[in-house]
């Protein structure tokens, strides 16, 4: 080629190529980490030179992108690039892309002109990232850029040749074993090819001066991602920008545009390019030259990309990422600190799957709990579907599914996700007497309950009776787990958090300092459960009844509001920092919402008393009793003494067994001769 004859030299820019890991990393962290956080985040990619012909010259994101330690994957080159995560598509078209692409190229220039990128030649090869992710639908609208240095204003490209055409076949081999043994010096990307008597050698980019005194030829070389013949890849751009910076003398230029790929179950580098260049002259400047560097998108125009993700994901792994998304928002501006690990862990057991249970299971769902196991022994019938929300028509059909089965069943449609389980049951209760023959399969329904509780960590008692609740109160108590119990009226209702039992020294360390404020609050392991407020024990309530007083006749949308309130109460006592301990205060005035009765999600009662006909609400809270039926001393004490034979004996006998063992017998004694005697003075004054 003649001297007058030229041409300018072009490059074969990046294609970004980011696989699935990158955009499931980018999600967490922007769930997790960055929330509403715009600045720039730091992020590591690489490149290959050793791409099949046909290949795109690609710059590779994957999982490993936000690690610090940004180790590229063996014979590959790292790169280091800026993230620009934006909150909103409108941010994402708006923001000013040339002054993001200007400020990643003066990092660069900065580098070449401090000298640093002689010392470290990988800070040559940079990338810009500008995204917005769409988190509901997983969508990702980004940008990328690769940072190209217009240094110096002319590079004539003089002449071209193959590997094999500059060098002989023995030479060739040793060059390969050179690269090998020298792969150190190469790790960058860049280095130089010093040639002596004979004998080629590889060395860091920071010889090159001196090198190309003193040997008989000197060559400039890059690990060239370029698959095109006859036209090196991008990251000659910047390179070629650091020699007319730093050596502005030199003009005749070498380069090797080294790849070396395997072909046919062969390595191959005499595809290799040698370029003869010959640069211009350049006045040194301490200003940033011209940047260029976006990329074009699929239809070869300046434009962003899209990944669309919700196509590509299993559908399970689409709703596990979806279903927490509510969750996690919440965590960006309203509630920092809270504990979402914590709930998600907590397993419930669901005692009553219906109306109550349904709609308690769905609560639970969304505030991501993934343990969730009902227990009932009834039957879809033909007025559930309609009350009880996990429940349609053909759940009715023939006798009917088991309750908790169908449930269970229902909840694992919503969100596959969940482990769901759903238990046939009988649970015995007191008053209703059990025969000789039935003894054994009662004692196993026990067995397998306290297996239950032994499971799990929070107990829902949403059964339809009083009696029904007592077994699971006294295994609560007895097991140390948070009870919570919900009832219903026509028009009211009533939530309790039963008081979590403790040992002595357990208590004096929860509620040290709570003592003199008693009137205000009540520390967790001194409040009643469900039964403490009863001065007779629990019986056959069933006993002659007629239809409307054997079902629970009330309002259709009250069982709605109690679902989400108990639910909502126990969320608060688990992001309380005593947890079931947690103390109750016995009022909503604003004077008593202190840090010692508060959860990062405000009070946590001890009841929730609520009369529909007048929308209003009462927060009470008492004492445990020392005589209750279910959960006093006692009662505990003769439990776990006795195990099946106490409760056996409870349930043939709960009025005259309960009342004499907790002392009740002798408080109702006392109450009637009371009243004796206050007759007998009034009788004593008539005339």
């Amino acid at each position: 080629m003649d001297e007058n004859e030229w041409q300018p030299l072009q490059f074969v820019p990046f294609t970004s190529a980011l696989d699935g890991g990158f955009w499931h990393a980018l999600t967490q962290k922007k769930l997790e980490v960055y929330k509403l956080d715009e600045t720039p985040k730091d992020l590591n990619g690489f490149y290959s030179n050793s791409n099949s012909a046909g290949i795109p010259s690609t710059l590779n994101l994957e999982l490993s992108a936000f690690d610090e330690s940004g180790d590229a994957p063996k014979h590959c080159f790292g790169t280091r690039g800026t993230l620009h995560l934006l909150n909103t598509l409108d941010a994402f078209k708006n923001v000013d892309k040339k002054q993001l692409l200007e400020e990643e190229g003066a990092k660069v220039w900065q580098n070449i002109k401090n000298r640093t990128a002689l010392e470290n030649p990988t800070l040559l090869s940079r990338f810009l990232l500008v995204a917005f992710a769409d988190l509901k639908k997983y969508h990702y609208y980004y940008w990328f850029a690769f940072p190209a240095l217009c240094y110096p204003a002319t590079c004539r490209w003089m002449k071209t040749q193959l590997l094999n055409e500059y060098f002989t076949a023995e030479q060739i081999v040793r060059l390969q074993d050179a690269y090998d043994t020298s792969h150190c010096v190469c790790t960058s990307g860049y280095f130089v090819l010093a040639q002596k008597d004979g004998v080629i050698t590889f060395h860091h980019l920071r010889e090159f001066k001196e090198l190309y005194k003193s040997s008989d030829a000197v060559l400039l070389g890059f690990s060239d991602p370029s698959t095109i013949d006859g036209y090196p890849g991008w990251p000659l751009r910047n390179l070629l920008a650091l020699v007319s910076a730093c050596w502005s003398d030199i003009r005749d230029l070498t380069v090797v545009c080294f790849r070396d790929r395997v072909k046919d179950t062969r390595r191959e580098i005499t595809h290799s390019l040698v370029l003869q260049l010959q640069l211009s002259a350049t006045e040194p400047s301490d200003s940033c030259p011209k940047v260029v560097g976006w990329e074009k998108n699929e239809r070869q125009k300046l434009g962003p990309r899209v990944a669309n993700l919700s196509s590509s994901m299993d559908p399970a792994k689409l709703a596990e990422s979806s279903v927490s998304l509510n969750l996690k928002l919440m965590r960006w501006r309203l509630l920092p600190s809270l504990d979402l690990e914590q709930i998600s862990r907590t397993r419930c057991l669901l005692l009553g799957a219906g109306t109550l249970g349904c709609n308690v299971a769905r609560c639970l769902l969304g505030w991501g709990v993934r343990t969730i196991t009902l227990v009932d022994n009834s039957r879809v019938s033909y007025s559930n579907p309609v009350r009880q929300s996990l429940f349609v028509f053909e759940d009715c059909i023939g006798d009917g599914k088991n309750k908790a089965t169908a449930a269970a069943e229902a909840l694992k449609r919503i969100y596959p996700g969940v482990n769901a389980q759903g238990v046939s049951l009988t649970i015995p209760m007191p008053g209703h007497p059990v025969s000789a023959s039935a003894v054994e399969q009662v004692k196993q329904d026990v067995q397998q309950l306290e297996e239950l509780f032994d499971q799990h960590d929070v107990v829902f008692l949403l059964l339809d009776t009083r009696e029904g609740r007592w077994l699971p109160t006294v295994l609560g108590a007895s097991k140390r787990k948070l009870i919570m119990n919900a009832a219903l009226g026509f028009d009211t209702y009533m939530i309790v958090r039963h008081g979590m039992k403790c040992s002595s020294a357990d208590a004096a360390a929860i509620d040290t300092g709570l003592k003199g404020s008693l009137g205000e609050a009540i520390p967790g392991s001194q409040l009643g459960c469900y039964f403490c407020n009863d001065v007779v024990a629990p019986g056959d309530s069933t006993k002659d009844r007629t239809l409307d007083q054997q079902c629970t006749v009330s309002r259709p949308g009250m069982s709605m509001m109690v679902s989400a309130l108990i639910v909502e109460l126990m969320v608060s006592v688990l992001q309380h920092p005593d947890g079931a301990y947690a103390t109750a205060d016995t009022s909503a005035r604003d004077a008593h919402l202190t840090a010692e009765v508060t959860s990062v999600l405000g009070l946590v009662p001890h009841q929730i008393r609520g009369f529909l006909s007048r929308f209003y609400h009462l927060m009470p809270s008492s004492f445990a009793f020392d005589k209750c039926t279910a959960c006093s001393p006692m009662v505990l004490s003769e439990y776990e003494a006795k195990g099946f034979d106490f409760l056996l004996k409870v349930f043939n006998e709960p009025n005259s067994y309960l009342e004499d063992l907790t002392g009740l017998t002798q408080l109702h004694q006392q109450s009637h001769e009371l009243d004796v005697w206050e007759l007998s003075d009034d009788d004593s004054l008539s005339p």
